[in-house]
């Protein structure tokens, strides 16, 4: 009985194998399968159905030989903003690849792979900087140029292997040296129509010269210095040495024909450095008048000469893109040689009678202008081209934050006030026709903050419009206030108004 139930058993699965089998070959021949296609968009809108993404990168890669012969490329890749999703789709309308290809060439440039170099500066309104390179290692070579552009191959690779000689008497050390940007490297998909660098030489021009990447030359005559050059150009002689690395200093002599670049430096990254430095400063000896009402005005005698001392004086600085900060710092001072004040008997007695005026220009020089701050100091930044803008003063620095700051000559105060580039600013005007400038000054708070705008209130001047001051007399105190980088003064001699037309190097007084 088993027996006949397991045979009736086995028939009916045949029986409903065969109907199983029979009900898909139906369905087949009724039903759509849907096909695995890739739909293809450029920038979000859709350019077409293909079969096979391999074909169409295929068919790019074979079509565009002048972009791998122009970059020594093996792969080129569709445009950015190009995408290829897979669907499972019933639609049979199938494009060419063919077709997508002549879609998307005359649309958008095509890619090749590299890296974008993001460089984000300190400011924080500042669009980033995008630079685009085949090999990184062009990047960072050309980074490497431009470090020692500043500094020299031969003190880079002295800090960099840590062999940097020691000071003995005088010398200076480098202790710490960055980038004051946010760099970043990445591999990525580059379009053609960006700047490509494939070279060193050409990245390190522009990462020295931003935009200004055309090359002005000079040609040297006879008779041309490295300052004199520089000066013609609107450029300071370090700036002319950066842009001309063969060149070692300003002493090198020139050959005539030789070309020089004269193109003005704009750097795009900012290379900050900081330095230790000991060197022997000469010290201006001031003069000292001595009145004696018994004698009269045009009385003079001489009871003791001036001379110049020598003081080794240690300090840290930091430099950024080659110039020096305004705000050097002086940590100790060894006098080589005392400076002797020169002192000068003058008479104060009125003859009965009166002598007109002299007539000309005058031009007093030597001792008779008084050193407007304390001693020792630094010049940080001298009269003259810098970074393409005229500087029409010396900086001077070292004597700490609210020194005192001295008339340079008797006169009257025609201005005390503030002003966004030179601060809270003193103008003196001279009886000889002269004014002196006195920029930067200090305000009332404790800690000056660059950049800020105070009102002329907040300034702490000592001094007002119209008061008549003496030769030597404190004016106003060393601060940073308007566009500094550090504490100084910014002193500068005009002659007739405080114009460009009229500026004169207010070293000129003690030279």
């Amino acid at each position: 009985m088993n027996k006949i139930k397991g045979i009736i058993l086995s028939i009916l699965i045949t029986i409903l194998m065969g109907g199983l089998l029979a009900l898909n070959f139906y369905f087949e021949d009724k039903v759509d399968v849907p096909n695995h296609i890739y739909q293809v968009y450029l920038d979000g809108v859709k350019i077409g159905l293909i079969n096979s993404k391999d074909e169409l990168y295929n068919l790019i890669n074979k079509e565009q030989v002048a972009i791998k012969d122009q970059y020594d490329v093996d792969q080129v890749y569709p445009p950015k903003g190009f995408q290829i999703i897979q669907k499972n789709t019933y639609d049979d309308e199938i494009t060419s690849v063919e077709n997508v290809y002549e879609s998307i060439k005359d649309v958008k440039q095509f890619t090749i792979k590299g890296y974008t170099v993001t460089i984000k500066t300190p400011d924080e309104n500042a669009e980033p900087i995008y630079i685009y390179v085949l090999d990184k290692n062009v990047f960072e070579k050309a980074v490497e140029n431009i470090i020692e552009a500043f500094i020299t191959q031969e003190r880079y690779v002295q800090y960099k292997e840590g062999t940097q000689p020691e000071i003995n008497d005088v010398g200076y050390l480098i202790e710490n040296m960055y980038f004051d940007d946010s760099i970043s490297i990445k591999e990525s998909y580059i379009s053609v129509d960006e700047t490509i660098y494939t070279n060193v030489d050409d990245l390190t021009r522009y990462l020295l010269f931003g935009e200004n990447t055309a090359v002005q030359e000079y040609t040297v005559v006879q008779g041309d210095t490295i300052e004199k050059i520089a000066e013609a150009n609107k450029l300071n002689p370090t700036e002319l040495l950066i842009a001309n690395q063969n060149i070692k200093s300003t002493d090198t002599l020139l050959a005539i024909g030789q070309k020089l670049d004269v193109s003005l430096i704009k750097p795009v990254l900012t290379l900050k450095y900081d330095e230790f430095i000991v060197e022997d400063v000469e010290e201006q000896y001031q003069t000292i008048y001595q009145d004696d009402s018994t004698q009269y005005t045009d009385y003079r005698k001489t009871i003791q000469n001036g001379s110049n001392g020598i003081n080794r004086i240690s300090s840290r600085t930091q430099y950024t893109n080659g110039e020096e900060n305004q705000g050097r710092i002086p940590t100790e001072t060894k006098v080589i040689k005392a400076t002797q004040d020169e002192i000068i008997v003058r008479g104060t007695k009125q003859r009965p009678y009166y002598l007109p005026p002299v007539t000309g220009e005058p031009f007093e020089t030597g001792t008779t202008w008084y050193w407007p701050t304390n001693r020792p100091y630094f010049i940080t930044s001298t009269f003259g081209y810098r970074w393409g803008d005229f500087h029409q003063g010396n900086d001077i620095s070292g004597t700490g934050y609210k020194s005192p700051i001295y008339a340079a000559l008797d006169g009257t105060v025609v201005q005390a006030t503030f002003e966004l580039t030179s601060g809270c600013y003193v103008v003196i005007r001279h009886n000889n026709g002269y004014l002196t400038f006195y920029g930067h000054l200090a305000t009332k708070y404790n800690g000056d903050i660059s950049y800020r705008r105070y009102s002329p209130s907040e300034c702490d001047m000592i001094v007002s419009v119209g008061q008549q001051v003496s030769r030597g007399q404190k004016i106003g105190k060393m601060g940073k206030t308007g566009t500094a980088t550090g504490v100084h003064l910014h002193f500068a001699l005009y002659y007739g108004s405080v114009s460009r037309a009229n500026v004169i190097d207010s070293l000129r007084l003690w030279r």
